[in-house]
């Protein structure tokens, strides 16, 4: 059996992680505005785990797919990830 390419609880955790600092603390990466992402962008995104899902919702967002994530939070609210 071949390993799966992309693991799906990394994109439900991705759904509900928070900022964990500055102006938009607490909120989710998801409804951050696209000026803070683009702002990092040019700055430089952190590095491990919070840069990478940034990196990704940044990506989301420039193709208009972040929905994507609200709808996940939608349908995993019983199941809401531990961090």
């Amino acid at each position: 059996m071949e390993e799966p390419l992309f693991d799906h609880n990394l994109l439900i955790e991705m759904s509900w992680y928070k900022m964990p600092f500055g102006a938009h603390k607490g909120k989710f990466l998801s409804e951050l505005p696209e000026s803070y992402y683009v702002w990092f962008r040019r700055q430089g995104f952190p590095k491990g785990k919070l840069g990478n899902y940034m990196t990704t919702v940044f990506d989301m967002k420039v193709n208009g797919i972040e929905d994507i994530l609200r709808e996940i939070r939608k349908n995993t609210v019983n199941d809401r990830p531990v961090f």
